[in-house]
């Protein structure tokens, strides 16, 4: 089969992680894969197996996500967003996918709906129509309005042969988070979480005994970085290691090293090879995103979330809660963030009672190919 992801990630990296995730599953099971991502480039992140295609890139201004950026912080005019949608149909053209999957649309990105549509209206009017499918995290930022998940589901239900729901329905449902009508459920396919294999502990043991701070591919981590800084000095006996990502990466860890004194912080920017410390590290502390959370819980790691929850957010602290009556697990929301308690959350997971590496339920990325493989023979 020839399969095509769409995907824009638009703040941190966690949406193109787990669709790169997808499509390694699909790459290893003998199909051609396209991926076209529209988010700023992440040439840290795994694509082997597959053609990554790059429209301009966008972000959005900060967690406004009506407001689109192009890479050098311009505001992102209707010749940009236009060459945009031209070069994705282009590609959906050209490429012809027996499987066009959308990442997150039509549940989110409402501000790039017109290029999604579009994309999807021209795969629609190939000569051979291909498996049209969603594909969603565990949990959703809930809709403002009962008339945007109306919408939604008119969109699914007239146009897509199923939505991906990257989650264990026993553990997290998706209406938890989103309305799920009798007809939408008809449409959804729960596949387990998406995640990559469990990473193998790190050959040099980095990281050992150290807390790991991470905040994904964005800039909105700064607060943390800011707390993990004050808590290490409270707490000198223990090297605390800061991951810093994103493309201002430099500047951010430049920023940060001027507060750093003498605390036992080692400052760097994000590594490839980050899963592979978790096993070794004394605790982790980050956000609560999908793709976090599941290294978590893969590794057995001690954490302390701090859920994102800037604006309207309230997806990573729904996480949060969910995982929060599992030993060694702390979540501190943002509010109450500081160094003081950040030290007081950190050494609380750590003397917590371990918890053993969950081994089950994070094969979704191979059930997604056999579902897409099932719907597709079906239609053939």
């Amino acid at each position: 089969m020839k399969v095509m992801i769409v995907v824009t990630h638009l703040l941190g990296t966690g949406h193109l992680s787990r669709a790169l995730t997808l499509g390694r599953a699909f790459a290893h099971d003998g199909h051609q894969v396209l991926l076209v991502s529209g988010g700023m480039p992440a040439p840290q992140l795994d694509s082997a197996g597959m053609t990554v295609f790059g429209l301009p890139p966008l972000r959005s201004d900060g967690t406004d996500f009506t407001r689109l950026l192009t890479q050098t912080g311009d505001v992102a005019d209707d010749a940009y967003v236009q060459a945009r949608k031209r070069a994705l149909v282009e590609a959906v053209r050209s490429f012809a996918p027996d499987i066009l999957i959308t990442e997150l649309y039509p549940f989110g990105r409402r501000s790039l709906t017109g290029e999604f549509s579009a994309a999807v209206e021209a795969a629609q009017e190939l000569p051979a129509k291909p498996v049209i499918l969603g594909s969603v995290r565990d949990i959703l930022a809930p809709p403002s309005k009962p008339a945007k998940a109306e919408r939604t589901e008119q969109i699914v239900l007239g146009i897509y042969d199923g939505i991906l729901v990257h989650s264990d329905r026993k553990a997290v449902s998706l209406d938890l988070s989103w309305p799920v009508s009798e007809q939408l459920e008809k449409r959804l396919f729960y596949t387990g979480f998406v995640a990559p294999n469990a990473p193998d502990p790190h050959p040099d043991a980095m990281g050992r005994g150290e807390v790991l701070v991470s905040a994904g591919g964005g800039s909105v981590g700064q607060p943390i970085f800011r707390a993990a800084i004050e808590a290490a000095r409270k707490t000198s006996s223990r090297r605390w290691r800061l991951l810093v990502g994103g493309q201002d990466a430099s500047e951010r860890i430049d920023h940060l090293s001027q507060y750093v004194g003498d605390a036992p912080v080692t400052l760097e920017r994000v590594r490839p090879d980050f899963r592979q410390m978790l096993p070794h590290a004394a605790a982790s502390v980050s956000m609560c995103g999908y793709n976090t959370a599941l290294d978590i819980l893969q590794t057995g790691t001690a954490a302390v979330f701090v859920p994102f929850d800037d604006g309207k957010e309230v997806e990573q602290t729904l996480r949060g809660r969910s995982l929060s009556n599992l030993p060694a697990i702390d979540v501190l929301p943002s509010q109450d963030l500081n160094g003081d308690t950040l030290a007081t959350a950190v050494g609380r997971v750590i003397d917590a009672p371990t918890r053993p590496a969950a081994e089950f339920g994070f094969n979704g990325a191979a059930k997604s190919v056999d579902i897409a493989k099932t719907l597709w023979e079906r239609r053939t």
